[in-house]
Parts: C-alpha cells; structure tokens; sequence
C-alpha cells in the first residue's frame, strides 16, 4: 500500500468531483482537524505498519490509497483513536475537533454514509455501555431479555438503513458484527457484576444455553481484528472462560483477577483457540500488559512474560512489554522516581527529581480522557485542601507542542502552578509504564516511590497520605 501526498487545491477538486471520478482500485482519505494536538496522523490497517501523514498549514491532509485491501483501517491523533471503513472508488474526508473528538467526528465524500453509520453505532455503544452496571444485577433471564430487545433494535435500524442506501457485503458483515458482537460482550461480562469477586465459583449455575451463541465465534476473522466490538468480545470472553479452571478444586475464594495462575491459563486458551496470527498477538499483547501493569511482584512479572514470548510471534510487541516488565520493576516502592524531563507553563525545562522537595502526588493525565482528567483534577484539588502539607503535581502525557498544551490549560480553566508536560512524551509513557494514559504515583520528600498505581478515588488513598506524611 503506497500514499501519496496531495495538494489542498486536489483535496476541494475531490470534494467538488467525487460523485463523478473513478479511482479503479484506489481511493482518497482526507480531513481536517480543529485544535489538533500535534501536526499528524496515523493511519494503518495492521499495527506493524504505520503511516505518518502530515497536516499542512490549515491543519488538512489528503492521501490517495493505490493498490486498496478493502477493510477497516484505523487512524490516530493525539493518542485518539478511530476506525473508517475504505472500499475501492471511496473519497472519504472528515472534520473533528480534538475538544470533542468522536462526537465531532462527521465524514463528507463517497464512502461517508456508511461510516457516519458506524461512527454512531460506535457513540450509542459508549453510552449503552456506561448503563451496563445497571443491568448486571438483573436475573439471567431479565438480563437476556434486555440485552436481546436492545439487539434486535439495532438489527431493525441496520435494515433500514440498508433498504434506503446503497451498501456492500462488507458493510454488512462489519455493522452486523459490530451489532452481534457487543451483545456478546455483554454476556460474557455479565457473571463477573452478576456474582461479583466473592460469589464467581457459582458461573456454572448460569442457564444451560446462557452461552449457546459461542459456537457461532469466529475467532480468526482477519476482517474483523480492527473492529473495537470484536476485540473487546475477545479480551471477556477468555476472561470468562479462565474461570473453569480458577474454581476448578471447588473451593469458594474470592477471585482475584490478578492472579499469576488465572493470567497464564488465560494466555494457554488464547493460544489453543486462536489461529490467525495477527488475532491471537494482539488479544496475548493485551492480556499480559493488563496483568505487567498491575503487577506489584517482579517474579510473577516475568513469569507472565516468559510464557508470553513462548506464543507470540510479534517481534515490535515482544519487545515492548520486555521493557515494560523492566519499567515496572523500576517503579516498585522503595525505588526512586526516575530522573525524566518535564516542561513548565513557563517553559522552563526541569528534572522531575528536581521539583520533589516535599512528599508529593505525581498524577499523570491525559487532555484525551475528559470524564477522568476532569474527575481526577477535582479530587487532586479536594485532597491538596484536605492534606495541605502534602504536595501535588500534575503532568500531561499528550504528545503535543508546549503552547497547544497550554491553551488546553487556559481552555479547563485549570490552574498553571505545579503543572507541567513531558518534554518526551513516548519516553515517559514507557519509562512509567502508563496505561489508558493516566497514573498516579506517591512518593516521599526524597523522591521514593510509596506507592507506583495509587487510585485517588479509593478509599484508602488517605490512609497513604497520610502514611507518607507521618513518616516525614
């Protein structure tokens, strides 16, 4: 697959032509982003190769794709992220604003009605997802019931819209996955809120067809391995099926989804189940990140990457989390924080270690989670008033010029003292080990780390404050 940069002057040509020009085996992929974070994106349909397109002065892009594989592709800014749907003939250009990215997000061109379709199913499924812990208490069969109406309306709203627009077999088979797929998921989470950590032993006792949709999966649908609902699907079900053997002695502990044993066995069903390459790297990737990161035991660390390495066949991800191991080690308590340089609002640039003088919370943020940044900054405020002899920094993770981060400052209304940016923003993500681009980390007026993945909103977060001031 070959790109090739295209003037501005060719992106309105197209805009204006489209319904009327033929890319044979082509298409074009463009857009323009308000506020971008830095002056790129990325664009890929597998994870090993990468293509950086450049935004020009009016912050717009347009690339002609040759030889197409017709699929889902994806795309990134600014750590966000989004799927497109390209076919052969599609011209498909988007404007977002990175202050609201999915929701702004609308496409113009041949090729935009399908994915303006996806990119809502994608919205409804957030929102529905954020009710799930509702529902989860509900019987089993209540529970079916629900999940089953709201299905059945999604596929009544995929027939309509396929009976008034022109679509592809692919499109079809993409938007009803995506339909079948987090219905799946739903029911794959459901034992986990129903039972809860105490009570897991009693999955068995679900309805005998409870899972029956398991022997439609397809777990090696290549065409499917970008689509968010298939691989979310993929991480529960493994979760789900894991438990067998977790109870299998019949004893009734409380589960431990951390637990060395349950990880590994989770990485021995992947590896039985999955076939397709591609698949089967990316659901062992994330299976044995989840568990490096929230690892507080060297050993176990490396016994869950050890049994990684033996089943994946990704040399860039196998090397990724064997510095990730090394990362994390790095942040156990009793170690210091690592020597890395960050940015202040006046644009002074200083080491870390430098600026802890006193006991301090480090938290590590992201202008891209706007419900957590939010929530966390309000709690960073109400501990600092609670424990005002406890110091507090906040430091952004975007990978995003200093003034763009800055105006984001001004634009929360966020105050600008002890708040700063890194100066590499992909060195850090790797040095701290940081998931979903957030973390906290306690550490002593020397520097020390009390605590690597601290969780503000616990209920013993005070306690660790506590803890490290009555030490000081």
């Amino acid at each position: 697959m070959k790109f090739y940069t295209v003037t501005l002057l060719m992106m309105f040509l197209l805009a204006s032509c489209a319904s009327n020009s033929k890319l044979e085996d082509g298409a074009y992929f463009g857009g323009e982003i308000i506020n971008p974070n830095n002056n790129y994106i990325t664009f890929f349909s597998n994870e090993t190769e990468r293509d950086t397109i450049f935004l020009d002065k009016n912050n717009r892009f347009l690339h002609k794709i040759e030889d197409l594989n017709p699929g889902l592709y994806s795309f990134t800014h600014g750590g966000e992220y989004q799927s497109i749907l390209i076919e052969p003939n599609d011209s498909i250009l988007f404007r977002l604003n990175t202050n609201d990215f999915d929701e702004s997000l609308v496409y113009t061109g041949r090729g935009s009605i399908k994915n303006n379709f996806l990119i809502k199913a994608y919205l409804n499924d957030e929102v529905e997802s954020k009710k799930f812990s509702n529902k989860q208490h509900l019987e089993p069969e209540q529970f079916e019931k629900v999940i089953t109406s709201i299905r059945k309306q999604k596929i009544e709203n995929l027939d309509q819209f396929i009976t008034t627009h022109e679509t592809s077999e692919l499109f079809k088979k993409i938007a009803s996955a995506g339909i079948d797929y987090s219905y799946y998921t739903y029911k794959e989470m459901y034992p986990f809120g129903y039972f809860g950590n105490n009570k897991l032993i009693h999955v068995k006792d679900l309805p005998v067809d409870f899972y029956s949709f398991r022997s439609n999966i397809d777990f090696n649908d290549e065409s499917l391995s970008r689509l968010y609902a298939y691989n979310r699907f993929m991480l529960w079900h493994f979760q789900n099926i894991a438990l067998q053997n977790y109870y299998e002695d019949g004893s009734h502990h409380k589960f431990d989804r951390h637990a060395l044993d349950y990880n590994l066995d989770k990485l021995r069903l992947i590896d039985e189940t999955i076939e397709n390459e591609m698949i089967k790297n990316y659901v062992l990737m994330y299976v044995t990140r989840e568990f490096i990161f929230n690892s507080s035991n060297a050993e176990k660390s490396k016994s869950m990457l050890e049994a990684y390495l033996e089943k994946s066949s990704d040399k860039a991800n196998n090397s990724y989390l064997t510095g990730l191991v090394a990362s994390t080690i790095n942040l156990f308590p009793g170690n210091k924080i690592p020597a890395i340089k960050i940015i202040d609002f006046n644009n002074n640039t200083v080491d870390l270690q430098s600026v802890i003088k006193e006991p301090t919370v480090i938290y590590c943020w992201s202008s891209n989670f706007k419900m957590s940044y939010r929530n966390n900054h309000f709690m960073m405020k109400s501990l600092k008033a609670q424990y005002p002899h406890m110091n507090f920094i906040a430091i952004n993770v975007n990978d995003m010029d200093t003034e763009t981060w800055k105006e984001t400052l001004k634009f929360l209304k966020y105050p600008t003292q002890n708040e700063y940016i890194f100066k590499n923003s992909n060195e850090a993500i790797k040095t701290f080990a940081i998931a979903y681009s957030q973390k906290v980390i306690i550490v002593d007026e020397n520097g020390k780390i009390i605590k690597a993945n601290a969780d503000l909103f616990s209920n013993d977060i005070g306690t660790q404050i506590e803890s490290v001031l009555a030490s000081n």
